[in-house]
């Protein structure tokens, strides 16, 4: 399970309203213990989705596997929408599929980087709005940067899926199965 402390996500600077309200959560930070871990799980639970994922760049333990299986997951999640446009185009499906061998270390930073260049290219030929769930997600992983990652996924899901309350809702229920599956 992925955990983090109050100490860990003050220094990273965290939202002090997020930061007061899981305080509260917790009976305070003096009561609960400043380097006491807690859960991203309890936080997506307690803040919310977008806070957990912010917290991935404040966990005790590495996240950047986690990160990039579900920037992957969400890009691959709304991918119809690009392949129903562009069906012969498979280079964001590659992309995804190389991001995701890359977190489960069965593909190099190489691959991981001409499979992003892939997916740069296609946006250059014109179908940039479409692919920008899998370029978000692939460039993301690419940096091996978990805030990229999450972030830019789910602005990239948000602006593809027309900001949809299910499609929110998906994202948690996967982050939290993602989280549960590595306890």
């Amino acid at each position: 399970m992925l955990t983090t402390t109050f100490r860990k996500v003050k220094e990273q600077r965290a939202c002090e309203e997020s930061y007061k309200k899981f305080a509260k959560h917790k009976g305070g930070v003096k009561t609960y213990g400043s380097d006491t871990p807690f859960t991203l799980l309890e936080v997506a639970e307690v803040l919310g989705l977008d806070d957990a994922l912010w917290c991935l760049r404040a966990t005790i333990e590495p996240s950047d596997k986690i990160a990039r299986l579900f920037a992957c997951d969400c890009a691959d999640h709304v991918l119809h929408f690009f392949e129903e446009k562009y069906p012969n185009d498979k280079r964001p499906r590659t992309a995804i599929e190389v991001a995701r061998r890359y977190a489960n270390g069965e593909a190099t930073i190489e691959e991981l980087s001409a499979a992003s260049d892939g997916v740069w290219d296609a946006a250059s030929d014109g179908v940039w709005a479409a692919t920008r769930a899998a370029r978000d997600a692939a460039g993301a992983a690419a940096r091996a940067a978990a805030e990229a990652a999450t972030w830019a996924t789910s602005a990239a899901v948000w602006a593809v899926a027309g900001g949809g309350a299910a499609e929110r809702e998906w994202q948690l229920q996967r982050f939290k199965e993602l989280l549960d599956g590595i306890c």
